[in-house]
């Protein structure tokens, strides 16, 4: 008996909370993200009032994702070489060691701009590890007729959080001062931890050529790397959904970097506002997610990336555009329900034709494009924002995004006619 048949397949909705491991492994990480995003806020924060610019909000978040760039394939191919429980046992324990020296830092006050860019990086090169083995993770606790739903599951933990963290982030930065976010943050580390500890089933053993284990130098490393990017090169329909969240990885998913100028320049709401901003897009993101798990099936795959896409552009480009707070939250929960849309049906198609020893591997190419890009659209946009003014720039950002998505229509309906795949 294999470790996926131990688990039978129910047909309740949110079927992958019925596998125990999946379960506890789900608990875990919506604690974890829930202090990774009471940091973000409170990172941006404190970097906003520390320089009063955008273009650093941008150098920093810059930094933290360019490691993914640099580094995310090597992750891949550790992924699917080592035991993949074991690689997030040592990524989740290194995450907690940024957030507890910037709390420090914070505290003795003597934290600057680039000390926050280092810290940064170190944080990203964690993740260049730990995407990879996370979005594959899922497929070895579950059966396959679950995994669209722990991913969307999985999805629904990280954007419910945005929901909470944030939130939690404005009223503790106005109660106990910054420094507490980033302590509860490394504390919410250990949740993660010891949900991985806890899990029982078999995952995560080594899959590789011919199932045999072989010495790993840089010609294999080299070979290995060739052949993630070959087979995504080869499945034309994955490529062009990577390419996709490339372009929205650029020019569109940067707005939450500069929340903080919207937050305290344009709509003059200080933390707890920016907490509530940041919370509203997790609203639309954490439906989304819920909304693509209940549902279980959806035909018309490359429909709803098509529909969700423009949804995100266009509220986006009305956050840009208002000056009405209650409206800005309004446009940032859909522009969250667009990009959770698009992204989770996206991760699922992309993972559903992958077979299981390239999964590490393809998923690295998949955080190249949606994180790896991102220090470049960071930087980018925190550039077009210091030149034209923040929302301005996020204004070209949505009408970008929105070309995009309108010139791949006719790609997307392709996918809809040529794949029997079912989310």
């Amino acid at each position: 008996m294999t470790g996926h048949e131990r688990y039978p397949l129910p047909r309740d909705r949110f079927s992958a909370l019925y596998v125990r491991d999946f379960r506890i492994f789900w608990i875990g990480q919506v604690i974890s993200f829930s202090g990774t995003w009471m940091q973000s806020v409170a990172q941006g924060w404190l970097v906003y009032e520390l320089t009063k610019s955008p273009f650093y909000l941008g150098l920093v978040a810059a930094a933290a994702s360019l490691p993914v760039l640099l580094f995310t394939l090597i992750g891949g191919v550790v992924a699917d070489r080592v035991p993949k429980k074991r690689l997030l046992l040592v990524t989740q324990t290194l995450s907690m060691v940024p957030a507890f020296l910037l709390g420090v830092l914070i505290q003795l006050k003597i934290v600057t701009v680039g000390e926050i860019v280092v810290i940064a990086f170190f944080l990203g090169l964690v993740n260049a590890f730990d995407v990879p083995g996370r979005q594959s993770f899922l497929s070895e606790m579950v059966q396959e007729g679950h995994l669209t739903n722990a991913i969307a599951l999985n999805s629904a933990a990280f954007n419910g959080a945005r929901i909470v963290g944030p939130v939690i982030a404005g009223i503790t930065i106005a109660a106990a001062g910054i420094a507490a976010c980033f302590y509860i943050n490394a504390v919410s580390f250990l949740a993660a931890i010891i949900a991985l500890i806890m899990i029982k089933g078999k995952q995560g053993e080594v899959v590789n050529n011919g199932g045999t284990r072989t010495k790993v130098n840089i010609t294999v490393l080299a070979r290995d790397v060739y052949e993630g990017l070959r087979f995504v090169n080869s499945e034309k329909s994955i490529f062009r959904i990577m390419l996709l969240v490339a372009m929205f990885s650029l020019f569109g998913i940067p707005f939450i970097t500069f929340l903080p100028v919207f937050a305290q320049d344009i709509l003059k709401v200080g933390p707890r506002g920016l907490g509530f901003l940041a919370g509203s897009s997790g609203v639309g993101s954490l439906v989304a997610a819920l909304l693509i798990a209940y549902l279980g099936n959806v035909e018309k795959r490359g429909s709803l990336m098509f529909s969700s896409g423009l949804v995100f552009g266009v509220s986006l480009a009305i956050f840009s555009l208002s000056r009405n707070y209650d409206l800005s939250a309004a446009a940032l929960a859909f522009a969250g329900w667009g990009m959770v849309s698009f992204l989770a049906v996206g991760n699922s198609s992309i993972q559903l034709s992958t077979p299981d020893g390239l999964r590490g591997r393809v998923m690295s190419v998949y955080a190249l494009f949606f994180l790896g890009i991102a220090p470049i659209g960071n930087a980018l946009m925190g550039f077009i924002a210091h030149i034209v003014g923040t929302d301005r720039a996020i204004t070209i950002g949505a009408a970008l995004c929105l070309s995009a998505i309108l010139l791949s229509s006719g790609r997307l309906k392709k996918i809809d006619r040529a794949s029997p795949w079912k989310v």
